[in-house]
């Protein structure tokens, strides 16, 4: 059993974000839904019937999304690494989180529409080795790491 739950904090998009990174990871499915009701949906202004949690597990990691408002928001403070074997599978995930939307950024960072930034730090090694480097500070900062993608969520 895992003893720590990841609870993601979104303003209105949990459900959504939740089957986005579902149909990108294997081993990966939507669970509980909670949704408001008349009494909470009017204390919190949302919509009756929408989404207040979401129980999802990613590659067999259990998260939680909850549509608590604007109050909080994402920063890349806190990070979740995705163990890759290979360069195919980097950019199998590149790929599929930059979608719809998403953009690269500095030090091999990127955006998704999901307000989730990641950075896939072997694609930044192996692009540094052949002289494509974004910058001499983002090569010394992982140097020591591989074959994997930091998500800051």
């Amino acid at each position: 059993m895992q003893k720590i739950t990841p609870f993601l904090w979104f303003d209105g998009e949990a459900e959504e974000a939740a089957n986005f990174y579902v149909a990108i990871f294997p081993n990966s499915t939507i669970g509980t839904v909670t949704r408001y009701d008349e009494a909470t949906a009017v204390n919190a202004g949302r919509p009756v019937g929408s989404a207040l949690t979401v129980d999802f597990i990613l590659n067999g990691q259990q998260f939680v999304g909850l549509n608590g408002g604007p109050l909080f928001k994402f920063t890349e403070a806190v990070s979740f690494a995705i163990q890759c074997k290979d360069q195919a599978e980097i950019d199998h995930y590149w790929e599929k989180l930059t979608a719809d939307g998403g953009e690269e950024s500095m030090c091999g960072r990127l955006s998704n529409d999901h307000k989730t930034t990641a950075a896939n730090i072997s694609r930044l090694r192996i692009n540094n080795s052949k002289g494509k480097s974004n910058s001499d500070s983002c090569v010394n900062g992982v140097t020591a790491l591989s074959k994997n993608i930091e998500a800051y969520l």
